[in-house]
């Protein structure tokens, strides 16, 4: 329904089987001004909730974000149903996965677990950023969003750890600030922001939870829409920046 002949919006959601991402599907779909989501989720196991809603305006995509052919597949899909791409969300990122965890120290450096960071949290955004380009080569103002994390921050680093994820991060980041100086020539109307969510209560934050106050652990439904009012509020200068979840600019 769109009772007030808003412009009609298409968003693509990336990593929206679970958490935050799950939690963007349906914070869009609450949307009146947005007639079509597509989402995309990993493995089926994981996705449960997102494949039970029920809304006609959603569509649910299997996609693996480190396979570039499978970003393109998707990419192919949407551009046989529309020309453009309003917001794309990117959520997908990985801490912890069965035996892999965050590293406390050097000794438990691993060049396999350093490479799966960068490939779930780095390599697959970059793809993303490559792939969607041509659904935002239009003349509509286009937001691409991508979680990132305050500990990808160098210069907020005081206590160090985690290396891995850290690193990642701060890839990402990189990736966003570069992409965002190429798209203000290609996609001039495009806005590219890495966003930190705060503690999430996720999957992903769940085993680091102990020592974060109740007051700064939230819940999904808090996040997103935190989140999509700093989306919501930002213009043209904020391109390559990044954002906290209050609406406050951080340091890279």
């Amino acid at each position: 329904m769109n009772p007030t002949n808003e412009f009609l919006k298409t968003a693509l959601i990336v990593g929206g089987g679970q958490g935050i991402g799950l939690g963007f599907v349906r914070g869009l779909l609450d949307k009146t001004d947005v007639d079509r989501v597509y989402a995309t989720y990993r493995r089926l196991e994981s996705a449960t909730e997102l494949l039970a809603i029920t809304d006609p305006r959603l569509c649910c995509l299997q996609m693996d974000i480190t396979d570039e052919a499978q970003i393109a597949a998707v990419v192919n899909k949407i551009q046989t149903e529309t020309t453009e791409l309003h917001y794309v969300i990117n959520s997908v990122g990985v801490l912890h996965e069965g035996e892999m965890q965050p590293e406390k120290s050097l000794r438990h450096i691993n060049a396999e677990q350093l490479v799966r960071y960068f490939q779930v949290n780095s390599v697959g955004a970059i793809l993303l950023f490559k792939q969607v380009q041509p659904l935002i080569k239009h003349q509509n103002r286009s937001i691409l969003a991508t979680i990132s994390a305050k500990v990808g921050s160098i210069s907020d680093n005081q206590i160090g750890g985690w290396y891995g994820y850290r690193a990642s991060k701060a890839a990402l980041n990189m990736f966003i600030r570069n992409t965002a100086i190429e798209y203000k020539r290609t996609c001039p109307q495009a806005i590219l922001v890495a966003l930190h969510p705060g503690t999430t209560d996720t999957r992903l934050s769940l085993p680091f939870q102990r020592n974060v106050p109740p007051e700064k652990l939230f819940s999904v439904d808090r996040s997103v829409a935190q989140l999509l009012t700093v989306i919501d509020g930002l213009d043209a200068s904020d391109s390559g920046e990044f954002f906290s979840w209050d609406g406050s600019r951080l340091q890279w």
